[in-house]
């Protein structure tokens, strides 16, 4: 492995670490590097807090280095003034004379500006490796930037024969358990690892359900729930306040703390709307966990990226049915028994 390849797999290996924390900026890792020897690393750790670049910089305690150092770092170093002032600016301040670069910001603020800034300062820039580990880091961010709404992630468990529940008809009874204890742990990595986590007012009404991450570290996503009727009642657990959570509906309610209702017509295809209107506040990814119908109309629509599905060896022979996906899955993992199957999106490609 050449040494563009080694460090630039330290910078998504330290960008990972913003996981959950740094939504809706990308994650990003820098690394300094003199004769195959890391000086200074860093990782963007917090939205709105210092990027990658200026934390590695900062961790050089012998500033005299970076005039003899080359930047890694997996994302194109900002050249804007947001809630940090530009990377790109710092950067040839620091007199570093070389950058290696993973891949362009496709945000429109960026967009080759800050490599442009470098390179009109004199610094030798490389970009475009390992570019597809970089883009895939980020997907989310990518999509966000590239077609102006949230990554897509559609998530459901089923039995072997098909079904993703008993039929029930309200809160006192149960739901039929599917998951194991590991899969269950997944799934709430999954919510930790997504901005906003969307559901209809069938699941909600079903299973009061909290939406918030407590089997995995990390930040709990924005709850969201499509709600045409204002049925949700208002002792449910989903708004309790205790996060932040959007409801989109066609009767006007007043807003509370933590509490969004956005009024929309349900009676057009809603969900080109309500991926909009998240967009507009600036989030960049949903995952989508139910119920059936809702699953199906992302399915339906096209508007998805990527799906999960859980299959338990659990047989009911009756109940309601899963969502149907038209294509193979890309890839399959097995816990315990129960296959968990990825799919991409490949006909929105």
């Amino acid at each position: 492995m050449n040494y563009e390849l080694k460090y630039m797999h330290r910078c998504l290996q330290l960008a990972q670490y913003g996981v959950s924390y740094v939504a809706p900026n990308p994650m990003v890792g820098a690394v300094l590097v003199i004769d195959d020897k890391i000086i200074g690393e860093g990782y963007h750790q917090r939205f709105g807090e210092p990027h990658a670049e200026p934390n590695a910089i900062h961790s050089v305690k012998d500033k005299e280095l970076l005039k003899s150092a080359t930047l890694y770092v997996n994302l194109e170093p900002c050249s804007h003034y947001g809630k940090t002032p530009p990377c790109a600016d710092l950067i040839v301040r620091s007199g570093i004379p070389r950058v290696v670069i993973g891949t362009l910001d496709p945000n429109p603020k960026v967009a080759g500006r800050g490599v442009e800034i470098l390179r009109n300062a004199g610094i030798e820039v490389e970009v475009g490796v390992l570019e597809e580990e970089c883009r895939e880091l980020n997907k989310r961010f990518f999509i966000f930037q590239e077609q102006q709404r949230p990554y897509v992630l559609l998530k459901w468990a089923q039995t072997h024969d098909g079904f993703i529940d008993r039929k029930r008809t309200d809160v006192s009874e149960p739901p039929l358990i599917i998951s194991n204890n590991i899969t269950r742990q997944l799934t709430h990595q999954m919510r930790s690892e997504n901005q906003s986590i969307m559901v209809g007012s069938n699941t909600v009404l079903l299973d009061n359900p909290s939406l918030t991450v407590r089997n995995w570290s990390g930040k709990s996503p924005i709850r969201v729930a499509l709600d045409r009727q204002g049925r949700i009642p208002e002792n449910s657990n989903l708004l309790d306040g205790s996060v932040p959570t959007i409801v989109f509906s066609e009767i006007e309610k007043p807003n509370k703390t933590h509490l969004e209702f956005v009024k929309v017509d349900f009676e057009n295809d809603v969900l080109p709307t309500i991926l909009q209107k998240l967009y507009e506040r600036n989030i960049h990814s949903v995952l989508v966990e139910g119920g059936a119908q809702l699953l199906t109309s992302f399915i339906q629509s096209g508007l998805w990226d990527e799906a999960n599905v859980e299959v338990s060896p659990v047989i009911i022979n009756d109940g309601i049915a899963a969502p149907l996906l038209p294509l193979q899955p890309s890839c399959c993992r097995t816990f315990e028994g129960h296959e968990w199957l990825f799919y991409t999106n490949i006909r929105k490609k």
